[in-house]
């Protein structure tokens, strides 16, 4: 599993304690890691929670990888804003067990966490263990397990309705602002990281375009 991390722009000084727990935890799963910011320096290309919706959904639809972990002060604005883009059901944990109902129950791609909000004394420690619940067991595995199929089956409900009712990333791409969408893109490793694992060609194409 390829894990990308997202830090919108009033969390970026917690970048690297996020991303080090991140790592820690997908290390020990085998899962393959990438912080695609922003990292807390003078300078860099802003994000907004906004951006990190779009810059999740063009991760998630192009392939690029298969799980986005975001946030924001509260974790609500960008959880509203990733499910506001195709392709991503994200949830909300503020602490383990939201993790882990979250994964089992609705099996999502994407998790938004308050990184402002409660996070004192022991707040690395309680995104490890969010982390550990969130990535403990298969996704959509169930909960309690007698109800296994039929949270699949709603889940699998919620794609299908998801999918007629939102806009194909590609479309909705060239309906935004191309400055914004650049602006999304424009962070120091987006590139190396996303032209080497992006799987989805017209995704890809319509990127490299915008990165020229």
């Amino acid at each position: 599993m390829k894990v990308a991390l997202i830090n919108e722009n009033s969390q970026a000084a917690k970048n690297q304690i996020i991303f080090e727990t991140l790592k820690k935890v997908c290390d020990s799963k085998g899962y393959q890691t990438f912080n695609y910011g922003m990292y807390g320096k003078q300078g860099e290309s802003q994000l907004t929670y906004v951006q990190n919706g779009l810059l999740a959904s063009i991760l998630l639809n192009a392939g690029a990888v298969d799980f986005v972990i975001t946030g924001c002060g509260t974790g609500q604005g960008a959880m509203t804003a990733l499910n506001s883009f195709p392709g991503i059901v994200c949830g909300l944990a503020e602490e383990p067990t939201d993790a882990y109902l979250f994964s089992q129950i609705n099996g999502g791609n994407a998790l938004s966490i308050p990184f402002a909000k409660g996070f004192g004394w022991g707040g690395e420690l309680n995104l490890q263990l969010i982390f550990e619940r969130l990535f403990a067991e298969p996704m959509g595995g169930g909960y309690p397990k007698e109800r296994a199929v039929p949270e699949r089956c709603n889940a699998g409900i919620l794609q299908k309705v998801k999918a007629q009712v939102y806009r194909p990333l590609t479309e909705v791409l060239d309906r935004l602002d191309p400055d914004f969408v650049k602006e999304t893109i424009a962070g120091e490793h987006f590139a190396e990281y996303f032209m080497a694992n992006a799987q989805d060609g017209q995704i890809k194409d319509r990127i490299a375009a915008l990165l020229a």
